[in-house]
């Protein structure tokens, strides 16, 4: 398991004599034991650098030293990745290493784009992708072959090849194939092309470089395109291999295959069987299906030809006639500058002919959220769907309502409505709560006596909790209130409502002594519009709003990657429903669990605060004397108890280990948030911030995920930990991060300029020699005449060429022995005839050091 091998390899294993099993146990055990390699052992230590290479790359853009440390420490990963044991991929995964790497990529500059760094990146990803659990996870990350795809940009051969073998790999993947046609679409945003494939086929076209890398190159991109097109859907879909193959031909891939049979490479050449091959056979197929042996489809009038005989007798040529007499209408320009219409029309068709019975499309270039099945369902009138929509919301408020008022419950009736986000007066729930807490609510009369000097509106609080109303006070009292006058003011039930999924609560029995209500009285929640009907909401799979239960304080975030409502058709989840699991979920103990706040303090009500900040007022004094007395006796005077229970609670929602290390860095720097921040904006004129602690500062700026958790509870900084409350006002400095860079700089200008002095004076040095050096100019005179000799027509009768050239010496071989170049022939044309210049060395004393620059 530690190995992820095979079924097959497995048992080969299991076969080995147990002198061969101990012996690869002894050398396991032996790898895992060396201290030495201790602490590259576990990926924590790749990780943590990497992260720091990304935050600082900017800053050694031209360091020669530094490129080569990094690229080490990302070759030690691409390495350990590809031999260490199954443990250390798992633990790679668990510590999202993938997002680190695909982080890295996003944030390159130019210089490092353009460096094996980004090669060994890349190469990391691939060897992640060789092992089953690392491919399967790669995959199941949202943006990676997005990310992976916009390496094609980058210049250097290498980066390319690689990532055209990873890509190539993915669709020949379960669910793969339509994740890289996604990527090459994203990647015509990234790279502005005016097609998909557009920079592939300028790379297949174009000269470049060494022979060899040039070769290598073309080969990668016409096995990608082989894969692209005969994978995934395009193992049994002629349509939809016809379709890809179309745009390849659009961008003129046909004479670049003829040019490139030049190459005369026989790897290359394969693959260009290949492309033609299953070509010839499609298009054969194709024939078929009209009694043809070939169809020209670049002729106009041929295909129009076909379908014409095809449709003629059917009930179908008249709208063939139909479209024809419409595209005559259609607007015409010289210019071509109404070309988007002929467009849409393409795509129209292309989806037409690609999209399967059940909706699905195997390429997502065509048109988004098209569907052919449903597309009537898609006209109509969204403002009319949106108003019956909020129509509806407002009836499902008013039911719950009217189910909370049956009850005799007041806090689960304050409950419900605080669910439904129902605002009512402070006084109406104070009063409710102290009701209930000093066990004042045993009959109606007292609910209505109780603070009436305070409370004027009794008659409304008495709807809400829905008491029965009380018996008529003695003439001439200050409630005068009647049982007529009650059930006037009481309404009828709503009409079950036809979406709804709560069963509408029976009516209430008539108050003792008072008329039924009236039979034509209007609706609780009457607008003078009618109730939607279920013909309403048939436009689609609209999916049922979720009332999800809401916590009652701030919880830890799941970093979880969501999917929308149009992706969740079709997929397990349609037939999953979590209302019914929070009504055995204990979430008060969840709650308590993973909260955001970490409690320092047990045992105090955290509705203390609360009650102390109202109970304060005079007036709440003076209404609820019982309960403030109580409070005073239990836990001591108000001013104390408030003081213990301003800081029952500290806010933090940074991840635990990143904030402690935080804290650790924070406490080593000895400075207030305010001074680092003002040590930042003025470019640290005081020299408080030390070069090492600014390189630590760069690991903690504040990333996006980071901003928006601390944003939702910038009204609790007061709160916030100390690790966040820095992340807090640190994102509160506009280019944070730009800054800390500049100022790193700053402070790592002298250092570097001291290393930079003596790397100049080896360049000046060189050119000198090179300048000077005659056995240079003899060699370089050897090698035209070569060169004239070799070339004839317009790459003959040269008088120079780039010097870049001489690195293709070696591609040419002998016709009579291969293992013999051009390079090897100079060498002895120099042994023989130039001996001097064999000494070239004596004049180019320099140059080595010179070349390490």
């Amino acid at each position: 398991d530690e190995l992820d091998l095979t079924d097959k390899n497995r048992e080969a294993m299991f076969a080995l004599p147990p002198e061969k099993k101990w012996q690869i146990y002894c050398s396991k055990k032996k790898e895992q034991e060396d201290p030495n390699k201790l602490a590259t052992s576990w990926p924590d230590y790749y990780i943590d650098r990497i992260n720091s290479m990304a935050a600082m790359q900017t800053l050694y853009a031209f360091d020669e030293e530094e490129t080569e440390m990094k690229n080490k420490i990302v070759e030690d990963l691409k390495t350990a990745l590809r031999t260490q044991p199954m443990r250390f991929v798992t633990r790679f995964i668990e510590l999202d290493g993938l997002s680190c790497l695909l982080n890295f990529l996003k944030s390159m500059d130019y210089e490092t784009s353009e460096s094996r760094i980004h090669t060994s990146v890349i190469g990391c990803i691939k060897a992640l992708m060789n092992n089953s659990q690392g491919r399967a996870h790669v995959l199941a990350h949202p943006e990676s072959i997005n990310i992976i795809s916009q390496s094609l940009r980058t210049e250097n051969i290498k980066t390319k090849i690689a990532v055209l073998e990873i890509l190539g790999a993915v669709c020949l993947v379960p669910d793969g194939h339509k994740k890289v046609l996604q990527a090459m679409l994203h990647y015509q945003v990234y790279a502005a092309e005016r097609t998909r494939f557009q920079s592939l086929l300028n790379e297949l076209d174009r000269s470049m470089g060494r022979y060899r890398d040039e070769v290598n190159l073309k080969t990668a991109i016409m096995s990608f395109i082989n894969a692209v097109l005969n994978a995934g859907a395009g193992e049994d879909n002629l349509e939809f291999r016809l379709h890809l193959r179309y745009e390849f031909l659009m961008l003129g891939i046909q004479p670049v295959i003829d040019k490139l049979r030049g190459h005369e490479n026989a790897t290359l050449d394969r693959h260009l069987d290949f492309f033609e091959m299953v070509r010839n056979e499609d298009d054969l197929e194709l024939a078929k299906r009209f009694d043809l042996i070939h169809i020209d489809t670049k002729s106009a009038s041929q295909m129009f030809e076909l379908i014409k005989k095809r449709l003629k007798h059917t009930d179908a040529y008249p709208y063939l006639l139909s479209i024809l007499q419409h595209c005559l209408q259609m607007p015409y320009k010289r210019n071509g500058g109404n070309f988007q219409q002929w467009q849409l029309l393409d795509r129209i068709l292309q989806q037409i002919v690609l999209q399967d019975e059940r909706g699905d499309d195997p390429d997502i270039a065509p048109l988004e959220n098209f569907n052919v099945k449903n597309i009537i369902k898609m006209l109509v009138n969204e403002n009319e769907v949106k108003q019956w929509r909020d129509q509806a919301e407002k009836f499902r408020k008013g039911e719950w309502i009217l189910c909370a008022c049956i009850g005799r419950n007041c806090s689960q009736f304050i409950h419900r409505a605080s669910e439904l986000g129902t605002t009512f007066p402070f006084a109406d729930i104070l009063c409710i709560a102290v009701l209930i807490t000093e066990g004042h609510c045993q009959d109606s009369q007292t609910l209505f006596s109780f603070s009436c000097s305070h409370y004027t509106s009794l008659l409304e609080l008495t709807e809400f909790i829905s008491f029965p109303p009380p018996p008529p006070p003695p003439p001439g009292g200050p409630l005068a209130l009647s049982s007529s006058h009650m059930s006037e003011n009481l309404p009828p039930l709503p009409p079950p409502l036809p979406f709804s999924s709560c069963p509408p609560p029976p009516a209430p029995p008539p108050p003792p002594g008072g008329p039924p209500p009236p039979p034509g009285a209007p609706p609780f929640f009457s607008m003078g519009v009618p109730p939607p009907s279920t013909a309403s909401f048939t436009t689609g799979p609209t999916l049922k709003k979720k009332s999800i239960p809401q916590p009652s304080h701030p919880l830890k975030s799941f970093n979880w990657a969501k999917l929308s409502e149009e992706r969740i058709h079709g997929t397990i989840w349609n037939e999953i429903d979590d209302l019914k699991a929070f009504k055995v979920l204990d979430l008060e103990d969840f709650e308590k669990m993973f909260s955001a706040y970490q409690r320092h303090q047990v045992g105090v009500n955290s509705s203390i605060p609360f009650l102390l900040s109202v109970l304060s007022e005079k007036h709440n004094t003076d209404c609820f004397p019982s309960l403030l007395k109580y409070m005073q006796k239990e836990m001591g005077s108000t001013e104390d108890l408030y003081l213990s229970t301003r800081k029952v609670k500290e806010l933090s929602v940074i991840d635990g280990r990143r904030a402690q290390n935080c804290v650790i860095l924070l406490s080593k720097l000895k400075l207030s948030n305010e001074e680092i921040r003002q040590a930042i904006l003025k470019m640290d004129e005081q020299e408080d911030l030390a070069k090492d602690m600014l390189e630590q500062l760069l690991k903690f700026v504040p990333e996006k995920s980071d901003t928006d958790l601390l944003e939702e509870h910038k009204h609790e900084i007061e709160r916030m930990a100390r690790a966040d409350r820095f992340l807090f006002e640190m994102s509160r400095i506009d280019h944070y991060q730009q800054r800390l860079q500049a100022l790193f700089f700053k402070k790592k200008f002298p250092e570097r300029l001291a290393e930079a002095k003596p790397k100049v004076e080896a360049i000046l040095l060189a050119s000198k020699e090179l300048i000077r050096s005659k056995r240079l100019r003899q060699l370089l005179e050897v090698v035209l005449a070569f060169g004239n000799y070799m070339n004839k027509g317009q790459r003959g009768s040269a008088y120079g060429f780039k010097v870049s050239s001489l690195n293709k010496i070696a591609d040419t071989k002998s016709s009579i022995d291969r293992n013999i170049t051009l390079l090897h022939y100079l060498i002895m044309i120099f042994e023989k005839n130039y001996p001097d210049i064999l000494d070239i060395q004596s004049e180019l004393q320099h140059l080595p050091e010179a070349a390490k620059v």
